[in-house]
């Protein structure tokens, strides 16, 4: 019999982040409390989660630092307030000051515990350089700087694995996660409308399957002031890949489902793929 210490409830966020933060901050907040009063113990934001800035300078003058960010102090402060787990999505994060050279701001991740601590920080590695068909021409490593390493962060109510956006489409990244025994793997995202209708679903159910993970993927929805339209149908997929809430075109909301922490390792001894790599070199 399952242990209900192994049970946690989880909400994903769904909204459209406006140009600045002042602007998003209450919309995020209002959710926030929404999802924690509704049972929710862990709660995930979306990639650029505190603003989508209408251009580049903006994004430049914008971005901030950890130490003055008034959306991580929101954040921290929400999480001790409701004792819940906040994966933060992605901010927005200065350049850093220690490298002149390279004046790109980091998409930056953050999972904050119940007592308001950052457990963990992750930079997006994948840039998503790419021309899905909308009109526009992504290249975001002219204006963020990649990470470089791969985050899974303990806690007490699961193992993390920290991933962003266009990472899902790195299968390898989230198979090294698994291995390193993460149990719940967090994919916020702002997809773009042509590549969400194409590939979203599939994408995040591929991950559950192959890692045997849960997966949680808060996604933008709507019209940003960049004029990009993101595709919204933010998930909780679990390790079976099935998907247990869709929060479809939502403008503004959230979908939860109860996560039994035992399908982890009931999916992992169904099939061990986990075990089973052979080293192709």
């Amino acid at each position: 019999m399952t242990s209900d210490a192994r049970i946690t409830k989880a909400a994903v966020l769904q909204y459209t982040a406006r140009g600045t933060q002042e602007e998003t901050l209450p919309i995020i907040e209002a959710l926030i409390e929404a999802a924690a009063d509704a049972g929710a113990e862990i709660i995930c934001l979306p990639e650029c989660a505190n603003f989508l800035a209408a251009n580049k300078p903006s994004l430049k003058k914008l971005a901030e630092t950890e130490a003055n960010s008034r959306s991580l102090a929101l954040l921290t402060s929400l999480a001790r307030r409701y004792q819940i787990i906040v994966s933060a999505g992605s901010l927005m994060m200065a350049a850093d000051p220690d490298n002149p050279k390279d004046n790109r701001a980091a998409n930056r991740s953050f999972l904050i515990t119940q007592d308001g601590a950052i457990a963990g920080r992750y930079d997006k590695i994948h840039m998503f350089d790419a021309d899905v068909g909308d009109g526009k021409s992504y290249r975001e490593s002219d204006h963020f700087r990649p990470g470089t390493s791969i985050v899974d962060v303990p806690t007490n109510k699961a193992h993390f694995g920290l991933t962003i956006c266009y990472d899902v489409r790195f299968a390898s990244l989230y198979r090294n996660l698994a291995q390193r025994g993460a149990e719940i793997i967090t994919i916020p995202a702002a997809f773009t409308r042509p590549s969400g209708q194409a590939h979203w679903h599939v994408l995040q159910r591929a991950r559950a399957i192959e890692t045997g993970c849960f997966v949680l993927a808060s996604a933008q929805i709507g019209t940003h002031d960049d004029g990009r339209k993101t595709y919204g149908h933010s998930l909780i997929v679990n390790p079976w890949g099935e998907v247990l809430a869709d929060a479809g075109t939502m403008e503004e909301g959230f979908v939860m489902a109860a996560l039994d922490l035992e399908e982890v390792t009931i999916a992992r001894q169904k099939i061990r793929n986990l075990q089973h790599a052979p080293d192709y070199s």
